[in-house]
């Protein structure tokens, strides 16, 4: 899963303000939460994570958890990205530690959790 753009858009590109807040659905088409942020790699330029906040009501008591980029594909008819991570295996996710943006070891038990390329690969 990897094409993040509209195949229906002729410029490929698209903003991080616009990612931030689109929903994301599970495999069966159910919402599982919406973009909250972006995460890149400084030195390479990649999307690292798209980090998804799930559950709470209007925000309060919400959930957030790094999802890895190539996890997520857009899907123009649900106007929406899709990932094949149900929620049983978000709820079941390695625990982030407060320093989990700097914990390479960290990072590639997140990714092969979800069976997931590292992007420094």
């Amino acid at each position: 899963m990897t094409d993040h753009t509209a195949s229906s858009s002729a410029n490929p590109q698209i903003s991080s303000k616009d990612v931030n807040g689109t929903r994301v659905f599970s495999p069966g088409g159910e919402k599982l939460g919406h973009v909250d942020e972006l995460m890149i790699d400084k030195p390479s330029g990649k999307v690292a994570y798209a980090v998804l906040a799930f559950g709470g009501i209007l925000g309060m008591g919400e959930e957030h958890h790094p999802i890895p980029w190539s996890k997520l594909r857009y899907d123009t008819d649900l106007d929406g990205y899709v990932t094949d991570i149900t929620p049983d295996q978000l709820q079941g996710a390695p625990a982030r530690r407060d320093d989990w943006r700097r914990d390479r070891r960290w990072e590639e038990d997140y990714f092969s959790y979800f069976g997931a390329v590292p992007y420094w690969v």
